[in-house]
């Protein structure tokens, strides 16, 4: 079975479980995606790797495992989403130390954290694109429209909506301690919303 890369399209609310978020992949050479239900605490982890520019005062989980795996020469090579069964997927990373490879099983979502803190190219299965990758069902069916497009881009961006009617009475100097304040109380998904609102009006 040939594998298939995939890049970090977006993580938004989940549409079919409350508390949860969806984090959606998509197909480098196409234009499919996967989305994949994860935790609140995976889903700040992911954001936090991907937002350079947000540093918790104490480090995570996911950061802790990369410190000790830098200490101890283990690389993280890449990351294979390489099963589904009952709409949860199965993972492994790729590790290297030594010039020994092994294989670990993992939870797809902390497979993904860890993936962003060690910039591994991320792959799954063409067969599990071909049964999970609900977006291309949907456009096979809708038709290439703007319709269908518009479909895809709300998953990840009304989140962005949500951040202007929250913040749109606030000023830069309010936005800023509310920034600050987030960092301290460890809410890493609100101060992330706060910075991209202030980048909006400061560019």
């Amino acid at each position: 079975m040939s594998l298939v890369r995939l890049n970090i399209k977006g993580i938004s609310y989940s549409q079919t479980q409350s508390g949860a978020y969806a984090l959606v992949l998509s197909e480098v050479s196409g234009s499919r995606t996967l989305p994949i239900v994860i935790g609140a605490f995976e889903a700040q982890s992911i954001a936090i790797a991907l937002e350079k520019e947000i540093k918790p005062p104490r480090p995570l989980t996911h950061d802790l495992f990369k410190t000790f795996a830098d200490r101890f020469n283990i690389i993280i090579k890449q990351v294979i989403i390489h099963k589904l069964v009952d709409g949860v997927f199965y993972s492994s990373l790729i590790c290297e130390r030594d010039k020994i490879e092994e294989i670990i099983d993992t939870r797809t979502s902390d497979a993904i954290a860890l993936a962003t803190r060690f910039n591994a190219p991320i792959f799954t299965y063409e067969n599990i694109l071909d049964k999970a990758g609900i977006y291309l069902k949907m456009k096979d069916e809708l038709g290439a429209g703007d319709e269908d497009d518009l479909g895809i881009e709300q998953l990840i961006e009304e989140p962005e909506a949500e951040k202007k009617s929250t913040f749109s009475k606030d000023t830069l100097k309010q936005l800023n301690e509310k920034l600050e304040k987030a960092v301290q109380n460890e809410d890493y998904e609100l101060a992330a919303k706060i910075r991209d609102e202030i980048n909006k009006r400061t560019s």
